[in-house]
């Protein structure tokens, strides 16, 4: 009988000048739409097979060739695969999009779904296949041990193996449950790495029976899903290699395309072709209808058709007796027994429209029945042909399928990088680097100096450098890169750029252009055999790079190689500034939770020394996404979730959050961090779904507020708690750097008065939170504020403001803090009346351990900073020459010297003339002392006239109201040398009197 002729249709245009492509077909689960792509376009067409001339819509959303396409099972999710390296899911049929699940290093060549489509397959060039979930687009398993492009993937029905195979023939059937290699076919399909447009394709039997392989004499074979043994062939009028394969949906037949331009349909049992079709030019892909006796093909051209009434009526319908299967799980990551099968209750974009608790009916049988005629058939086959057409099979399990021995594991090695529960490693990154896709820009790096681009184009690549401010930066001519480049380092004096290794002779190479040299040739380059480099830094006078191999090597600005390091774990990625270089590395496996366990270790290369290491804090279930040093040198890093966080030597060394992006971005908004100062953050914002930058426009620089994620406060004042925190911190930071620039012997003019604005701002926002408190009525807060304070004048501030609001109770209690801090100071005044001039490094050092400023530490330490200049003042002062003050230097304070209030009570009355009585035999030179060197300090900074108030003397008022204005407080001179005496006299509002703290009376 005479076929007619099947009728192609131009779906896509083909752009290779007559060359052939690899092109797809797929039909719904209902049969209304048929959706088609090519290697040569980069868009995807839905039609409907009713109106097969015009597309129903076009998907542009690749930027290269699409390979591979897949449909849910249910037929609500499209995944797609490109040149371009991406693969994108849409919504089906809108062809709405949604997002990019994931991105791989080289083109992809397959997608596939399996049974109930909450797990992705995807594979290529890469050595690896990733286990994407569709739930949450995270990486369940990567799955390693082909040596060539995988080229075709496949899920059993039952969701228990996943079989995959590449152009070098070898096929590899995993076990989902552990990824283990369960079983490997070595050299049982062609050979086809000579020709791309050339994919091979195995599928699995609709039952789960038989996974079906073009075999090496033009025919299709049979191997058991248990044992990996063949079980039977088909072998027809095919004269040239099979190519792709479709199951019919009850699995009584097989259509079968081969490189001889013919499509066979076979009969399962009989063992023979029933028909065939010729056509003009190779059908590399095939689908049959789900519902209906038809088949969709497309050639390498681009063209696609439907084969209708593709088997006789005489003989059973290929939709006649489907086999209902049951996945043993829904989720596609954990398998497990019957008995200990949860239902799933977590959806995703394929899940729509089907049971929340998705297909948990547990397939009983691990030992499959065979239809006995079909194994008579395959035992009289020729033994010699039997022999000549085994494949070469490792089999990493025993064929007996006993769930319980695979929880307990079987002898077969593990060949991916999860250990349990979907856990993986984070992958090495540099920061500031973006993906790069060919024919489009991306960032090698990009830092708060400049960035360093690149542009893929014919097997090179074009590097730029270019600087933000180019009046500061130098003119860096462009390359040309040969290597393939994929990050870079920059600095002032140069860059660092290095590529993976790809394949044995693609070595890793490591080049650095220094900007500037006395001597020619100054550039040069280091390559490695046996590792590739993973991430890069830069610092003064030292290039690092972190190879695979867990090593860290350390090289001069020209080249010497310095130091090798064997770091503890996989690198992730590493920074420098001036001196140091910080390394992030894999401290073990990743929590269940999927929780990196991540370490941070920082090296100073000038000394040799390791001055810190420890855990780095992740946000729960984040990945780190940025890591480097701020502008002043503190270490910082920026996870997934939008959390940047600082290191401090507050508690021993702990990491601030500084900065929280879930509460200031918009749900359309992306932040990807360039780096920060000491009270900003710099990023570039970018619009949902994209993570990275756009290279092509400019990008622009988004400069956000630093603090603290606190708590919502009872008080309502969120704001000036965040500003108290954030100033309490920087404080402790400038006195930090004070210490090192003082034992350095350099100038710390400046730092000083940073650190007095500082103190300054601090005490205005406390005062603020003071008046919030007693608003509240949350005293004993306000108790403990009052005790921050830093500055004489902010304490009498705070006195004054709790007078207004009427808490005389509260007023008493601020009284007394400054008579308690008074005798303390005095009575210290006269233990220590020949202190050594400079204050002492250990008390500086271990303030720097307190989580808050004390008030008395910034005074000691600005006093101690101005003894020298105190001293030589003193000396030429003639007013009290009884006094003993040349040879005795200025004594070290530890609070401010605070004015004592008399009380109305007899008993403060009692113990203030008991006090007096008690200091009596030293007071009065340690007071003049005191006076003295208060105005020579004072003089120092131009805030005080010395002559004026020599004579001036420390004076216990007694006065009987303790809230009324007292004369006597204009005759006290701040502790703090860089406070300014108001006049006690001046007329002036409560908030006037907050406000000009500051002010020179």
């Amino acid at each position: 009988m005479k076929v007619k002729a099947v009728k192609l249709r131009e779906a896509h245009k083909s752009s290779n000048n007559g060359k052939p492509s690899f092109c797809s077909v797929l039909w719904d689960n209902k049969s209304t739409h048929i959706v088609t792509s090519s290697s040569s376009d980069s868009s995807i067409s839905i039609y409907e097979p009713l109106l097969l001339s015009t597309p129903l819509r076009n998907l542009r959303h690749h930027r290269d060739g699409v390979t591979a396409i897949s449909l849910s099972p249910n037929s609500t999710c499209l995944a797609s695969g490109s040149i371009d390296r991406t693969v994108k899911l849409y919504k089906f049929p809108s062809g709405e999009f949604q997002n990019n699940i994931t991105r791989f290093t080289l083109p992809i060549r397959t997608l596939a779904f399996n049974k109930s489509g909450s797990l992705l397959a995807a594979a290529g060039d890469d050595e690896g296949i990733k286990l994407i979930n569709t739930v949450d687009a995270t990486i369940a398993r990567i799955l390693k041990g082909h040596k060539g492009p995988i080229t075709s993937l496949a899920f059993d029905p039952n969701n228990e193996y996943l079989a995959s195979l590449d152009t070098k023939g070898t096929v590899i059937i995993w076990e989902l449950q552990s990824g283990n290699m369960l079983h490997t076919l070595k050299g049982v399909a062609p050979d086809t790495s000579s020709d791309m447009s050339i994919m091979n394709a195995l599928s699995w039997s609709p039952d789960g029976e038989y996974l079906s392989v073009p075999g090496l004499k033009n025919d299709v074979v049979m191997y058991d899903r248990d044992t990996a043994e063949k079980q039977l062939s088909l072998r027809g009028d095919h004269v040239k290699p099979i190519c792709s394969l479709s199951w019919s949906p009850n699995g009584k037949y097989l259509a079968t395309s081969s490189l001889d331009n013919q499509v066979l349909i076979w009969d399962i049992q009989k063992r023979q072709d029933i028909d065939r079709q010729k056509f003009d030019e190779r059908i590399c892909h095939m689908a049959w209808q789900p519902t209906g006796n038809a088949l969709a093909v497309i050639d390498v051209m681009g063209k696609y058709g439907v084969w209708e009434s593709v088997i006789p009526s005489s003989m059973k319908s290929p939709t006649e007796d489907v086999p209902n299967l049951h996945s043993k799980s829904s989720n596609g990551l954990l398998l497990f027994e019957e008995d200990e099968q949860e239902p799933s209750t977590s959806a995703s974009l394929s899940d729509l429209g089907e049971d929340i608790f998705g297909e948990t009916v547990s397939h009983t049988s691990s030992k499959r029945l065979r239809k006995s005629s079909l194994l008579e058939k395959d035992m009289e086959e020729d033994i010699d042909e039997e022999l000549n057409m085994s494949p070469r099979f490792e089999s990493h399990k025993r064929p007996s399928k006993v769930h319980k021995e695979r929880l307990e594991g079987g002898d077969g090695k593990p060949k991916c990088m999860i250990v349990q529960n979907s856990s993986k490693l984070q992958e090495p990154f540099q920061p500031g680097s973006t993906p790069v896709q060919p024919g489009t820009k991306g960032f090698l790096c990009y830092n708060m100096l400049g960035s360093i681009t690149t542009m893929q184009h014919d097997g090179y690549s074009h590097i730029e450098i270019d600087f933000h401010d180019t009046s500061q930066g130098p003119r860096v001519p462009a390359m040309t890169d040969y290597f393939g480049f994929s990050m870079a380092s920059l600095n002032e004096n140069g860059s660092v750029l290095a590529n993976p290794r790809k394949g044995e002779k693609n070595m890793s190479t490591l080049m650095y252009r220094p900007f500037s040299s006395w001597a020619n040739n100054s550039e040069w380059s280091m390559r490695f055999e046996h590792e590739e480099v993973k991430a890069v830094a830069l610092g003064t006078g030292w290039v690092a790079a972190a190879t695979s191999a867990q090593f860290l090597r350390i090289f001069t600005e020209g080249g010497l190689q310095r130091h090798i390091i064997s770091l503890d774990g996989p690198v992730v990625t590493a920074a420098g500034f001036k001196d140091e270089l910080a390394v992030v590395i894999h401290s073990s496996q990743p929590l269940p939770s999927n929780d990196q366990m991540l370490e941070f270790r920082v090296f100073n290369i000038s000394s040799g020394t390791q001055p810190l290491k420890g855990r780095l804090p992740l946000s729960p279930g984040s990945c780190l996404t940025w890591f480097g040093f701020s502008e002043e040198g503190q270490l910082a890093s920026y996870d997934s979730k939008g959390v940047l966080r600082v290191y401090s030597d507050q508690f021993g060394g702990s990491w601030l959050p500084l900065f929280s992006a879930s509460k200031v971005k918009k749900p359309d908004e992306n932040y990807w961090m360039v780096g920060l100062s000491a009270e900003k953050l710099f990023c570039i914002v970018c619009k949902s779904p994209d993570l990275y930058p756009k290279v092509s426009s400019k990008p622009v620089l988004s400069l956000l507020d630093l603090s603290f994620p606190l708590a919502s406060s009872d008080l309502g004042s969120e704001t000036l708690e965040k500003e108290f925190i954030f100033r309490n911190t920087r404080l402790l930071q400038i006195q930090k750097t004070i210490d090192e620039t003082e034992a350095a012997g350099m100038d710390c003019t400046l730092l000083d008065d940073e650190a007095f604005n500082m103190e300054a701002a601090l005490d205005r926002c406390i005062l603020r939170l003071i008046a919030s408190c007693c608003n509240g009525d949350k005293l004993v807060r306000a108790t403990e504020l009052v005790k921050l304070l830093t500055m004489e004048k902010s304490v009498r501030g705070a006195i004054k403001l709790v007078t207004t609001l009427k808490l005389p109770n509260l007023a008493e209690r601020f009284n007394d803090i400054l008579e308690e801090r008074m005798l303390n100071d005095t009575t210290k005044n006269v233990a220590h009346c020949h202190p050594n001039p400079r204050a002492d490094t250990s008390t500086r050092t271990n303030t720097m351990d307190k989580s808050f400023i004390s008030p008395n530490t910034s005074t000691e330490k600005s006093i101690s900073r101005n003894n020298t200049l105190s001293n030589n003042l003193s000396s030429n002062l003639t007013n009290e020459p009884s006094e003993p003050i040349t040879p005795s230097p200025t004594p070290k304070f530890t609070a401010p010297l605070f004015p004592k209030k008399a009380k109305i009570q007899e008993g403060s009355s009692f113990r203030m003339a008991k006090t007096e009585q008690n200091i009596s035999g030293g007071l009065t030179n340690v007071q003049k002392a005191t006076d003295i060197t208060k105005d020579a300090v004072n003089d120092s900074v131009g805030r005080q006239d010395i002559a004026a108030d020599l004579t001036k003397k420390v004076r216990f008022p007694g006065a009987s109201n303790p809230f009324a204005k007292s004369g006597i407080d204009s005759d006290v001179r701040p502790k703090n040398p860089f406070a300014k005496l108001a006049n006690a006299q001046e007329k002036s509002s409560l908030l006037d009197s907050i406000k000009k703290m500051k002010t020179v009376s």
